[in-house]
This record gives C-alpha cells, structure tokens and sequence, in this order.
C-alpha cells in the first residue's frame, strides 16, 4: 500500500515520483513575454508585479504583499470573500491578455481552466486546514493556487510544475519569494501542508528553457478482486483420463 504522505491528499499509499521533460510550451518558451517579471496595469487595482509562465499550465504569479494577501490563508478566507475573488479573476484576465490566450479581458469568463492564478511570500509559519502547525522554517516559499475561480485546498499538480520551473529561475517572483539565487529544489507550503518540487533549467542566447520538472504523487489501491472456489474442488478424487 506504501506509507508516503502527500499533504493534501487523505491517506498514506505508494510514492510515485514524476519527471516531466521539457514541460514548456516550445512556440511561447519559459516565459510568454520574455521577461521575468511584468507590471499589470490595472484599472481599480493598481500596477502589480507579476510573473507569467508556460511550464506545466500557463500560471501567473503574484507578491502576496502586493495584493494585500500573506499566502498563509486557507480556503474559508478567500473563497467566502465575493470581493477578494472578483479581485483575482479581474488580475487573472488581464495578463490572459497580456500572455497571449485571449484576445479580451471579457474572454476570460469563458477559459476559467488557464490561466491559474497564484501568489507567493516568503516562509512563514501557519497552520494548515487540518490543524497541522508547519514551520517556516521548514519550507522555502509559502504559495497559495486557484484553480476555477476558487482557492485550492493544496497545490495542483500542474501548479507545483509551474513552480519547480518558475522557483529555479533567477529573478522570478517565485525565486525570489524562495530567497533568490540559483536552487534545483524547493519545500512549497500549501493550505494542507507542504510540497517538494524540483527542475533542472539553463539559459542560452538570453532564453530561459527548462529541461526537466520533479515532483512527487501518491497512488494508492482502489479495489482488489477475489474469485471463491469450492472447497470440493479441492476434496474431489483426483482426474484420470
């Protein structure tokens, strides 16, 4: 049955670890405007600093600070504030448009599935949905996704990608929120606990690629079959042709 523990997931079962190779999108490359991070202008919210990605699915990632968030909040604080998700889905839409999927901010109602949205702080302690108190330090960064308009209750597998690859980048939010410099892992904190997630990444000709993405899953048994025999079988005089 295996005995890893993926937080966020509800019982222990096998490890699986995972190696995505070469995850970025090779017509946007690492990153869709070609910087490590871009300010979105917008109206009734202000200029944002924001990195925009294209590992594993299309994220953007914002300075908790920025937003007035900590990135130690869990579902209750964000999801029962009408405000605080009209704030995100506003942000989310425009730097759609700034990424290149859609052509609108208005469009954005209609692909809720890309771009996810997530922000980052550096380490801090919290005390995740289930009580589990987790120490800052014991992680790198604290992240905290939303996926469909609403904040999860861990991190996505496709946003833990995103990322390992962003997090290995010199400069980006993500990095930087890690305490900078060049890291092939980091321990991301997440509302049910924490996260390991690593990538190998170089740079040539200025461009950022991305080579491989390492993360871990939990696969668990979900059913067994058995077939009854009679025990006569098993008594019955011996077959003589």
């Amino acid at each position: 049955m295996g005995d890893f523990e993926l937080d966020g997931v509800t019982f222990p079962a096998a490890e699986v670890q995972l190696e995505f190779t070469d995850p970025a999108d090779d017509e946007g490359g690492m990153f869709p405007t070609g910087r490590l991070i871009d300010d979105l202008e917008i109206a009734g919210i202000g200029t944002l600093n924001a990195t925009m990605g294209n590992v594993g699915i299309p994220p953007v990632f914002l300075d908790a600070e920025d937003i007035g968030c900590t990135a130690t909040e869990l579902q209750e604080a964000i999801n029962g504030d009408e405000a605080a998700l009209a704030m995100f889905e506003t942000i989310r839409a425009h730097a759609a448009v700034r990424m290149g999927l859609i052509r609108k901010v208005q469009e954005a109602a209609g692909r809720q599935h890309t771009p996810k949205l997530a922000f980052v702080a550096k380490p801090k302690d919290y005390a995740t949905s289930g009580g589990k108190q987790i120490n800052g330090a014991d992680i790198d960064l604290n992240v905290r996704a939303l996926s469909m308009g609403k904040l999860h209750h861990a991190m996505m597998g496709t946003v833990a990608v995103a990322v390992a690859a962003a997090a290995a980048v010199p400069g980006t939010l993500v990095n930087l929120a890690a305490g900078g410099g060049e890291r092939n892992t980091v321990r991301c904190g997440h509302p049910s606990g924490f996260v390991r997630v690593g990538a190998e990444v170089s740079r040539s000709d200025g461009d950022w690629m991305v080579h491989k993405v390492m993360v871990s899953r939990s696969a668990r048994v979900l059913m067994e079959r058995w077939v009854r025999i009679p025990g006569e079988v098993f008594t019955a005089a011996p077959f003589t042709p």
